[in-house]
């Protein structure tokens, strides 16, 4: 890992292989909100702003972290929590996911359709640095943590391993040789969409000014940084006891040991039909409707293997 700013600059290259290899362990825990930025939208749901993604901050070995949520309503009020498993952890959640899902074979069952609405949510928070925010530009040449989701991710995936051959891949959280990205969100059937955002030329972080930054400036950016290891922290979770009573004070659900959640259906669970909402969180982006829930194994939607794809050898 880098320990200085010149040895951030040099082996950038070896930073961008490390991605692929240091990325499995990711995790997850609450996080702050004074740190975040949020992108401002108009009254019609539309919004643009100029950003840079940063590189991992100092002492810390990836650029961003992922991150496993529920957001659901039930009879007993919102459950709006993360989940144990982005930490290798069994998640009462989850667990009672499975267990509604395997308990019939008909896919357009009660008990699958509750399981899909209380579906883990994945976004990603990494730094950024604000270039131009027009409904606030008092963010302007401002590091911020920023946490989005799979249409931005993939806009990232789409920019390190082009569709097209000739196209060259880049490193977004390169603070020389990525490239700014320009948010644009519009508000499509109720919901944000970010399919007009885009990457700009490549080329070293500009400032507000458009001027390109110098290293000095580039090492007061990079040293602004906000931990992303500490978002990641495991002593910030509340235990599975924890959350299984609110998970149950929430469905309305009798007491279930351990044991017999990752075992059996029980019949008052299961039974248990209420009208739940999903509830949209984070950074405006949309909740894409789930097709599977944890029983069929939701980990394919996190994108991570890309990186596998797209990490060079060094020679």
């Amino acid at each position: 890992m880098p320990s200085t700013f010149a040895s951030l600059k040099k082996q950038r290259s070896s930073a961008f292989n490390k991605l692929s290899e240091q990325l499995k362990n990711l995790d997850n825990a609450p996080r702050g909100d004074d740190n975040y930025w949020k992108l401002e939208t108009d009254k019609a749901g539309n919004g643009q702003a100029i950003i840079r993604f940063l590189p991992a901050p100092s002492g810390e070995d990836h650029p961003f972290v992922r991150v496993f949520d529920h957001g659901f309503q039930g009879p007993g009020g919102w459950y709006i929590e993360n989940s144990l498993t982005t930490i290798g952890q069994d998640d009462p959640v989850s667990e009672y996911n499975s267990k509604l899902w395997n308990s019939t074979t008909d896919d357009d069952s009660e008990e699958r359709k509750q399981a899909r609405k209380q579906k883990r949510r994945l976004s990603y928070h990494c730094n950024i640095y604000v270039v131009k925010d027009p409904a606030n530009p008092q963010n302007e040449g401002k590091v911020f943590l920023w946490k989005f989701g799979k249409k931005v991710f993939d806009r990232l995936n789409l920019a390190m391993n082009p569709e097209f051959e000739g196209d060259e891949a880049i490193n977004p959280f390169d603070l020389w040789e990525g490239a700014n990205f320009k948010v644009r969100v519009r508000r499509v059937d109720g919901w944000p969409n970010y399919d007009s955002s885009s990457f700009e030329s490549t080329g070293v972080v500009t400032g507000p000014d458009g001027k390109a930054l110098s290293d000095e400036d580039l090492e007061s950016v990079w040293k602004q940084e906000h931990s992303l290891t500490e978002i990641v922290d495991p002593k910030n979770f509340k235990s599975y006891a924890e959350l299984q009573a609110k998970l149950h004070r929430v469905l309305g659900i009798g007491e279930t040991n351990h044991a017999s959640t990752s075992r059996r259906v029980n019949e008052q669970e299961t039974n248990f039909k209420p009208n739940f909402k999903s509830r949209d969180v984070g950074d405006g982006e949309e909740s894409s409707s789930p097709t599977i829930n944890e029983a069929s194994n939701d980990d394919d939607d996190d994108a991570l293997e890309f990186f596998k794809k797209l990490a060079k050898e060094e020679e």
